[in-house]
């Protein structure tokens, strides 16, 4: 019984195989991503390439296990959510009160420590922000909000 159960398994395994993602095209930065956009120091560019950038902007770079369904799925959709909601090479294409707004809705995510998903720190340890790292974000955003708060 145990063996015809593991069968199975494997067979569903295998099946899911069969139902690949279609992946998000890497592209390179523009004068409209964020970094190229905006005055930023290089440590905010590495922080927000270890940390944002790989599920919310066009320059997505796809782990090893993005191949096996199920994860490829999960993933794929955590991708397009992020893109979505907010997407940085998109940066130079907003209106100054949605800048406003996105930088002011990052830090605060930052903040209250939801982004980055405690999900993609698990694979990916870089993006396990300290206190310090956290804080530079955290100030990078908020400057960010006063300076299209007043434009908008």
């Amino acid at each position: 019984m145990r063996n015809k159960i593991l069968l199975g398994l494997v067979l569903v395994f295998a099946v899911m195989q069969l139902f690949t993602i279609e992946k998000v095209k890497y592209e390179e930065p523009t004068a409209n991503d964020l970094v190229n956009y905006e005055p930023l120091i290089s440590e905010v560019t590495e922080l927000l390439k270890e940390t944002c950038l790989n599920c919310h902007s066009n320059q997505i770079t796809y782990p090893w296990y993005s191949e096996a369904a199920p994860v490829s799925w999960w993933i794929a959709d955590h991708i397009e959510e992020g893109r979505e909601h907010l997407n940085f090479s998109e940066w130079g294409n907003y209106s100054s009160g949605k800048k406003s707004h996105k930088a002011e809705e990052s830090w605060e995510e930052i903040e209250e420590e939801e982004m980055p998903l405690p999900s993609y720190v698990f694979a990916h340890s870089e993006a396990d922000l300290s206190e310090k790292e956290r804080e530079i974000l955290i100030q990078f955003f908020k400057t960010l909000e006063a300076k299209y708060k007043t434009k908008g």
